[in-house]
């Protein structure tokens, strides 16, 4: 079967909710992670066949096909088409499935894929809130989906207290995980670990000079696990809180997918190679928990066992998702998200998928692993598990 290969992963640093890329267009702060990944590869833009673009909140600025416009405010010609797709949290690492599908079926060479979210700009829940704020329509759910299961909506809250309950994880045991998240992007940011993956924005601060956005605003360094337990429950006798959920955030990222025929016309040096990609769905209502047999099933399609994946990013949506997942994995707790997660970094919807794969490529770089592992948990029961092998 032919080969599929990574040869460029970019990311801007995250900004928190009306934080520092506040005034970023979403469609221009793609376009910027569109030019850089062209640039890192050193390729002709002219020769990019597609662009697919992640983004859940398709909604005022990020309405009308924001992948377009990325295009269209980048560097890239105009003859370079996109597509817009949602799968919720997944999007962008959905994007790096189509775009390896692509490759890998002969039909394109040379695929960008990437994701957007400006959640200050357009806030969660917008595209089904706005409708209904003017009359119209009843929400996305049906009656008949309703029926169906039981409920009248399909919370990923719900979903994240539901998996705590399951598997009896306490409140302290969820902020303990949180805690660590803060530590470890703190102690990455501090090495420098990011600087290499992180495309700079210029943005204005508050004594009105230009500078560059370069590190994740989310990133805790001073963090105590009494000041992270202090955060009220989100709902009354719960589990879960703000401050072991994921961060509000806006940012953009993305990856360059080729083929192997590309790899030798333009000259290109592949960063990884992509192993597996697979994706699953299953029960809406506690949602979250699809990354388990994901992951499972991942491993069996690419003959391996979870013991040879040296690094593991598995989004942290809510604290119990990964810890769920490395109980019932049976992975090593020293290889999941090294560099720190969602919690301390941020989840900017449609860009965590190729912002934690180039979070992962980076890190397996650096610490001279093989192979790595991404998955997500996504709204509806759905996850995406993408296997990929180092090269560089």
């Amino acid at each position: 079967m032919a080969e599929a290969y990574i040869v460029a992963a970019a990311r801007t640093a995250g900004g928190k909710r009306n934080g520092a890329l506040r005034n970023w267009h979403p469609a221009d702060m793609a376009a910027e992670i569109l030019d850089a990944l062209v640039a890192r590869a050193g390729i002709d833009p002219a020769a990019i066949e597609d662009v697919i673009m992640g983004c859940v909140g398709q909604a005022g600025e990020q309405a009308f096909h924001v992948g377009r416009n990325a295009v269209l405010a980048s560097s890239l010609p105009q003859s370079v088409p996109a597509v817009t797709i949602d799968r919720q949290c997944g999007s962008s690492q959905q994007a790096i499935q189509f775009a390896a599908q692509a490759v890998m079926s002969g039909t394109q060479d040379v695929v960008i894929a990437s994701g957007v979210e400006s959640m200050t700009r357009v806030p969660m829940g917008l595209p089904f809130t706005l409708p209904m704020q003017h009359g119209i329509g009843s929400g996305p759910f049906s009656q008949r989906i309703q029926d169906r299961f039981g409920v009248t909506m399909f919370s990923q809250f719900d979903g994240a207290e539901m998996i705590a309950e399951k598997h009896r994880f306490s409140r302290e045991m969820l902020d303990g995980f949180a805690l660590e998240s803060h530590r470890k992007a703190a102690a990455a940011t501090d090495a420098g670990a990011f600087d290499a993956e992180i495309v700079p924005l210029a943005v204005v601060a508050a004594d009105g000079t230009e500078t560059q956005h370069r590190r994740d605003q989310g990133v805790r360094a001073d963090a105590t696990l009494e000041g992270i337990a202090s955060v009220k429950s989100l709902r009354e006798g719960g589990r879960i809180s703000a401050a072991n959920a994921s961060q509000i955030c806006d940012g953009a990222s993305g990856v360059l997918v080729v083929s192997e025929s590309a790899l030798k016309t333009h000259g290109l040096t592949p960063m990884a190679r992509i192993v597996n990609l697979t994706v699953t769905g299953g029960d809406p209502v506690i949602m979250l928990e699809e990354v388990i047999p994901a992951t499972r099933r991942a491993l069996d399609r690419a003959g391996m066992r979870i013991g040879d994946i040296d690094l593991y990013e598995v989004n942290e949506a809510f604290a119990p998702v990964p810890l769920a997942w490395l109980r019932e994995v049976g992975a090593d707790p020293e290889r999941l998200n090294v560099h720190g997660g969602a919690i301390a970094l941020g989840h900017p919807l449609g860009a965590s998928g190729t912002k934690l794969m180039t979070t992962l490529l980076y890190a397996l770089k650096c610490r001279g692993g093989r192979y790595g592992l991404q998955t997500m948990c996504e709204g509806g029961g759905l996850a995406n598990v993408t296997i990929v092998e180092n090269l560089s």
